[in-house]
């Protein structure tokens, strides 16, 4: 084992705008920018897998063997040598020669909303702003995808998902609802012919060009773009991705018959079609206050089953080196199992995130907890520094400052500082 020390009204008013004008049902995805000059990228993908609720780290990525926390759960060897992790994963396990763990991460954000705030922008949650999540900032300091579909995707998301915040609607992530169903809508409305959206699509645009004059706000531009984007969505061949009746049904069924599962498999299709960032919630409540061992017990199966499917079926083809796989978290939960609920409570003063891939180190551990799992030993790594390390990996100027409409100045990860030893 190596060690190491207010968007909802304006969204359904262009959902409205695009069915009526265009005849297509939408929502937001895409790009602005250009990358910046000599950028050290180590992936041009990211897969990020979001588990909602608050994974426990005791008895999944940090073991405590043989210790009471664990509750019977017993530990087991992987292909990465000296790394255990729990008997629940013996598929991953097989994978974790591709992983590098970080098991010291900590945070001070226990309620579930705002952990996820955290974890997908970096900064606390206020109600003064809305900060974009790491798609978005990916799309506007690197600009568009290579192909002809949005470079930010966001499959089975949920409402709390921050979106691309104060940069827009046309940063935004295009959710994919059901990833077994396709892009639903994303033809033209029966009888509606090329000729029909050209001329609706002119028609908007004389419309609507001496309003964009005499307004010297972002957004009726940015909703003119997503227009644009969708548009280009109608026609390109690249739809094909979102079709997973292509795949051979025992690849699929090597996923998982899950909506998670069918998720990590539309993401590698996506990432072949030059999708940037693709992220995957898996929607199973990890919140296991109540009985929390049968809880996981049921749970994990489908869970191990999606990630090694993933990690494996990523390095058969070849993508796994320019394709970075992140598993993240709200927090962890109590290592300690009440005696009342026999559950785990919240608990972000330690727990345990992941990447594989994208020039990331594998067979690899960073930082420790102590003996019961209940604070960070060594190495503490926050959200920030871990979104940090993702924009790193993707080549993201970590300096570069984006100016919210209040004219106050963010970056990418805020004070985050990327965990450069992760990298081999």
């Amino acid at each position: 084992m190596k060690l190491a020390p207010d968007p909802l009204s304006r969204r359904r008013f262009v959902e409205w705008f695009a069915r009526g004008v265009l005849g297509v049902k939408l929502a937001g995805a895409a790009a602005r920018g250009s990358p910046p000059a000599g950028r050290r990228a180590r992936a041009d993908h990211v897969i990020y897998l979001f588990l909602r609720g608050g994974l426990s780290h005791v008895d999944t990525f940090d073991p405590k063997p043989g210790r009471e926390e664990m509750a019977g759960v017993g530990a087991i060897g992987t292909s990465a040598d000296g790394v255990r992790i729990s008997e629940w994963f013996p598929r991953l396990a097989r994978n974790m020669h591709h992983v590098a763990l970080v098991r010291s991460m900590t945070s001070t954000q226990g309620v579930h909303e705002r952990g996820n705030y955290l974890a997908h922008t970096a900064f606390f949650q206020t109600p003064t702003i809305t900060h974009p999540a790491l798609g978005a900032w990916a799309l506007r300091l690197l600009g568009p995808s290579a192909g002809g579909l949005p470079g930010n995707i966001l499959i089975n998301g949920s409402p709390q998902h921050p979106g691309a915040g104060f940069f827009g609607p046309d940063l935004a992530p295009l959710p994919v609802i059901d990833p077994s169903a396709g892009l639903p809508d994303s033809r033209p409305a029966a009888g509606a012919t090329a000729d029909d959206v050209a001329r609706r699509s002119a028609l908007a645009d004389d419309l609507g060009s001496g309003f964009l004059g005499r307004v010297a706000r972002r957004d009726p531009a940015a909703y003119r773009a997503l227009r644009d984007q969708a548009r280009a969505l109608m026609r390109s061949e690249d739809l094909k991705a979102f079709d997973l009746s292509a795949e051979d049904p025992r690849l699929r069924r090597e996923y998982g018959d899950t909506p998670f599962g069918q998720g990590c498999l539309l993401a590698r299709r996506l990432v072949e079609h030059g999708v940037r960032f693709i992220e995957v919630e898996d929607s199973q409540n990890w919140d296991t206050h109540n009985d929390h061992v049968p809880s996981m017990r049921r749970m994990t199966p489908s869970l191990d089953q999606a990630l090694a499917a993933l990690l494996g079926d990523l390095a058969n083809r070849g993508l796994l080196d320019r394709t970075l796989v992140v598993m993240a978290t709200e927090f962890g939960r109590s290592p300690r199992i009440s005696e009342v609920t026999a559950g785990r409570g919240h608990h972000p003063a330690a727990f345990t995130w992941w990447m594989a891939g994208g020039g990331v180190k594998g067979g690899y551990v960073h930082g420790s907890t102590d003996e019961a799992g209940e604070r960070v030993a060594a190495a503490p790594v926050t959200m920030p520094d871990f979104n940090a390390t993702i924009a790193h990996a993707l080549g993201l100027p970590l300096e570069a400052e984006v100016r919210s409409p209040s004219g106050r100045p963010f970056t990418v990860a805020g004070d985050g500082r990327p965990l450069l030893s992760l990298f081999s």
